[in-house]
């Protein structure tokens, strides 16, 4: 594995990423550079390519071409849990829990892969990031019986009890009401505040306005805008693929 010296490159660079599936081109030679800290929102038609980009990132899928280096480290090959183990972690847009198990403890499992201590310690952690999710009072409950929001909380919790770098947020507020959205946003902008850098994938405009630093928008798996969201939301050719207009 090759490690860049710079000691202020760029978190995540993702180097001319292509990734096809039989003769349908998913990804065609994505190139895009995240800095530390940085919230960044990417948006995008269904099937432009989002889901594909972010499976890279994490490791559930492996180019055909082109790069990925986090914190340096050319992780192109590397599979899922070593990529969480050096800080990328993802929640999902349709929450994953182990539902025989109680809310805490679905978090102590997050704490467990990434060696946080003892089990003393790792509770204390684990209760810690529900009280900062608003969801201390439900520790001890099955998490079969969370409302959609609270699992979508909870579904935040246990990425970040693998003590992310880099969190990868897939619609975490599809289908939530407009209080619910405020609610989760106002969550991960919290989390970017202290240096860890997110991508949120996201369908609600206002959200990823209030939300990014920067925005990409893909379209038939390519770039078709990057930059502040204001600019991205006022180019034409995100308009006609995206907002349809």
């Amino acid at each position: 594995m090759t490690t860049l010296a710079a000691a202020d490159a760029p978190l995540l660079q993702v180097g001319t990423l292509t990734k096809t599936f039989g003769g349908f081109t998913a990804l065609d030679n994505i190139s895009v550079e995240i800095r530390k800290g940085e919230r960044f929102g990417l948006i995008g038609p269904n099937g432009s390519g989002k889901t594909t980009l972010i499976n890279c990132i994490s490791g559930a899928l492996k180019p055909q071409v082109g790069s990925v280096v986090f914190c340096g480290e050319n992780i192109t090959q590397l599979p899922p849990h070593l990529r969480a183990r050096r800080g990328i972690a993802r929640s999902f847009q349709i929450p994953r829990p182990f539902r025989s198990m109680t809310v805490l403890e679905n978090l102590m499992v997050g704490l467990d892969f990434a060696a946080a201590g003892s089990a003393a310690a790792e509770e204390e952690i684990a209760m810690s990031i529900l009280t900062r999710m608003g969801l201390a009072a439900k520790a001890a409950a099955p998490s079969d019986t969370l409302s959609q929001v609270e699992l979508r909380k909870m579904e935040l919790a246990r990425a970040m009890a693998v003590r992310p770098k880099l969190l990868i947020s897939d619609e975490a507020m599809a289908g939530l009401s407009s209080s619910e959205v405020d609610e989760v946003l106002d969550l991960l902008i919290s989390l970017g505040e202290e240096d860890i850098t997110i991508i949120m994938i996201e369908h609600i405009m206002q959200a990823v306005m209030r939300f990014s630093e920067r925005v990409m928008c893909l379209d038939a798996g390519k770039i078709i805008a990057l930059g502040a969201p204001s600019e991205v939301m006022a180019n034409k050719r995100v308009q006609e693929a995206y907002l349809g207009t």
